[in-house]
C-alpha cells in the first residue's frame, strides 16, 4: 500500500467486512441455519467480496472467526471454519478475473469447495458414530449444498449487482 490513506481504507473496509459477515451469521444461528450440517449462512454470500478488493480477505477471516464464536462444536468450528474461509477468500481473489460473459462464475466455488470438505470433515467428526467415510461424505454434501445454494443464488448476484450498480466502483471497493 502506497500511503497511511489507503492503508486505513484497507483496515476500514476488512473492519465493515468482518462485522457484517458476523453479525449475518448471528442472524443464521437465531434462525438455526448457522452451524451442523446444513448450514445456510447468510455471512457466506460474501465470500464473493475478494473479486473486488484484497480487504475482504482478511475482513471475512476475522468475521468468520468472530461469527463462530458462537458454534456448539466451540474452538474447533473456530478454527476449522475460519481456515476454510481463509482458503476460500484466497481462491476467490485468486480467480477474480476468470470471467464468463463479464461474471466471475468462478469466484463462489472456492468457498463451496473449501467449505464442503473442510467443514464437512469437521461436522462429521462430531457424528454420534465418529468420523467415517460415509459420515464425512453426507456431511460434505450437505455443507456444500447449503453453500452452493447462497454463494450462486445470493453471492453472485451480489457481485453482479455491486458491478452493475456502479457501488462496487462508488465504495472504492474495486481493486
Amino acid at each position: 500500500m502506497k500511503n497511511k490513506n489507503e492503508r486505513i481504507h484497507f483496515v476500514v473496509k476488512a473492519g465493515l467486512i468482518a462485522a457484517l459477515y458476523a453479525v449475518l451469521t448471528y442472524v443464521a444461528s437465531l434462525l438455526g441455519m448457522a452451524y451442523m450440517g446444513v448450514q445456510f449462512r447468510i455471512s457466506e454470500a460474501l465470500t464473493v467480496l475478494p473479486v473486488f478488493t484484497p480487504a475482504a480477505i482478511p475482513g471475512l477471516v476475522i468475521g468468520c472467526f468472530l461469527g463462530n464464536l458462537g458454534s456448539p462444536f466451540g474452538m474447533v468450528d473456530v478454527i476449522c471454519g475460519t481456515m476454510a474461509t481463509l482458503v476460500a477468500a484466497l481462491f476467490t481473489y485468486g480467480v477474480r478475473n476468470l470471467r464468463i460473459r463479464n461474471i466471475p462464475w468462478l469466484a463462489p466455488l472456492g468457498p463451496v469447495l473449501a467449505n464442503a470438505l473442510i467443514v464437512g470433515l469437521e461436522v462429521a467428526y462430531f457424528l454420534p458414530e465418529g468420523l467415517t467415510l460415509a459420515g464425512f461424505a453426507a456431511s460434505a454434501a450437505s455443507v456444500g449444498v447449503g453453500e452452493l445454494v447462497i454463494c450462486y443464488a445470493l453471492g453472485l448476484p451480489l457481485v453482479i449487482f455491486l458491478e452493475k450498480s456502479g457501488l462496487a466502483r462508488k465504495w472504492s471497493l474495486s481493486v
